[in-house]
């Protein structure tokens, strides 16, 4: 086994000399030296853009500021990118590449858990939150946490009262375009949402699922004050308020 002579305090002094000469360069933040002015002046670029590149609005922060000012459109609503194939539009062409894919059914991102495949990693680090409980979005109103920037957003109307999708044959508004979406089913007639029990059939899935339960007898809403059970949350709550 070789050995190599620990170096001495001069020859230390003079390697540290030699550096300086070569770097006379160095950046008042960081403990770093360049050969050139032209670099050190590159360099303190990445100082400013991290102190300038953090989102005023939820604290994200990103390594440039044009990535920066394209986050900003989530949560303004602006929408410059639109899909040739269908009506939507999205905050940046990235989202739009990947909405693109649901056209042509690619699905090149799968969750190595689940093993469910998605257009964009995006989507899958959202869908991973669902294993691991993460929700890092949080209101600052109520304190409720959503794994989605999205989510958050829309849940903020809620305290807003805002309502910007309006149906336009008879004036209800919503807070999120889903629910709308659900409303106009009721003035085309659609019901396609069919029990397979009787013959009755829903607009919407969720009014099916709580229809079921009238056959199945389930009542999984339990008052902790007594015995009742009911099958629908709203009517617990009801119940609720004969306690207080």
């Amino acid at each position: 086994m070789s050995h190599f002579p620990a170096p001495s305090a001069d020859s230390l002094n003079t390697h540290q000399i030699f550096q300086t000469v070569e770097n006379p360069f160095s950046c008042s933040q960081c403990n770093n030296t360049f050969s050139e002015a032209g670099k050190l002046r590159r360099h303190n670029m990445s100082h400013i853009e991290k102190k300038s590149s953090t989102c005023t609005q939820c604290g994200k922060t990103f390594s440039r500021p044009s990535i920066l000012k394209k986050h900003n459109n989530s949560h303004t609503g602006y929408k410059p990118y639109s899909c040739s194939q269908c009506d939507k539009k999205f905050s940046s062409s990235y989202t739009l590449k990947a909405h693109k894919m649901s056209h042509t059914g690619e699905k090149p991102f799968g969750c190595t858990l689940c093993g469910k495949a998605f257009s964009s990693p995006a989507y899958l680090n959202t869908h991973f939150m669902s294993h691991t409980g993460e929700k890092p979005f949080g209101c600052l109103q109520c304190g409720k946490k959503f794994s989605q920037s999205g989510s958050l957003n829309t849940h903020k109307k809620k305290h807003t009262g805002e309502k910007s999708f309006g149906c336009l044959k008879c004036g209800k508004a919503f807070s999120e375009s889903g629910n709308l979406k659900k409303h106009k089913k009721l003035h085309k007639g659609e019901k396609p949402y069919g029990c397979n029990h009787c013959d009755k059939a829903f607009s919407e899935s969720g009014n099916l699922k709580k229809h079921k339960k009238l056959h199945t007898g389930e009542k999984p809403f339990k008052c902790t004050h007594c015995c009742k059970a009911f099958t629908e949350s709203n009517k617990l709550k009801t119940h609720n308020m004969s306690h207080t």
